[in-house]
């Protein structure tokens, strides 16, 4: 994206990864700078829940402003291909029969595969032995060269060893297949239960700092929406299984809200958080 956002700004954009604490280094970096709108924060859904595990004071809510919501994508529950668990439901059941002996594969607290074991384990009562990594590409690596059981991550992240043959993937976390990978089942297929978590998904976006001059912020909005749009980029995310949302304004503030309330009361329930959500004014997302 950042090439074809140059394009459109008339200026370099810069990318700089900072990783650690599932984000919140690189969250803490974009807010302590000047809020001209030349630092932005490439985010995704770790932040929302920062105070209730208490990671980090910062929040998308109070701290940022976003500047555009550029795709949902998916998670994805993997196993190696040669795992003797076939599908969810073999998963599932060895989980339940011997209780944390199996090991799932986590990026720390308030990362992706952190929320997903949470629907597992508050729903379907199945309990796994946790061992955190530094990210997606550690913990795939791990699940590659057999030190985890099973892990989550994002269908993008996954879909090249799953194509190669090297994982296999159990299920989506959504309520229908998605288009990039149509032989997966839902996992609400399974388990129709966890129906009452979803939508829910990862998310990328652009933030800026909540005190950014609007006009700046206008005319950042303006060129990311116009990158965004282009079919290139759509090719792009089509390619990678993400759900092109390209969203702004009060859309993508209800969109991010929605997620936290999702993931904060998800996790408070299944007893993996000390700090209840309404602390925070976390509303809980009424079922439906």
């Amino acid at each position: 994206l950042a090439p074809i956002v140059e394009d459109e700004i008339g200026s370099s954009l810069v990318m700089q990864n900072k990783a650690g604490a599932a984000g919140a280094i690189a969250t803490q970096y974009v807010y302590d700078q000047s809020a001209d709108g030349y630092t932005l924060l490439f985010g995704a859904e770790n932040p929302n829940l920062y105070q209730v595990l208490d990671i980090s004071e910062r929040s998308y809510q109070e701290d940022f402003v976003p500047v555009s919501i550029i795709a949902n994508s998916f998670a994805g529950i993997i196993v190696k291909e040669d795992s003797p668990y076939e599908n969810l439901e073999d998963l599932v059941d060895a989980a339940k029969e011997n209780p944390n002996e199996l090991i799932f594969g986590t990026t720390g607290e308030g990362g992706l595969p952190s929320v997903v074991l949470a629907m597992l384990q508050n729903e379907l009562k199945s309990e796994f032995r946790t061992v955190p990594y530094e990210g997606e590409g550690p913990v795939s690596t791990a699940l590659l060269g057999g030190e985890v059981d099973v892990t989550s991550v994002t269908v993008s992240a996954a879909q090249e060893y799953v194509e190669s043959g090297d994982f296999r993937m159990l299920a989506v976390v959504n309520d229908e297949p998605i288009d990039s990978l149509p032989d997966v089942p839902a996992i609400t297929d399974a388990y129709p239960e966890i129906g009452k978590y979803l939508p829910w998904g990862p998310f990328q976006a652009v933030f800026a700092h909540k005190d950014t001059p609007t006009g700046v912020l206008e005319k950042l909005t303006e060129a990311f929406e116009t990158a965004i749009e282009t079919d290139e980029f759509k090719e792009t995310l089509a390619n990678l299984g993400m759900e092109y949302m390209n969203i702004s304004g009060q859309e993508a503030i209800d969109f991010v809200d929605q997620n936290r309330s999702t993931s904060a009361w998800m996790l408070y329930e299944a007893g993996e958080t000390e700090k209840s959500p309404e602390e925070f004014n976390i509303p809980k997302v009424e079922e439906e």
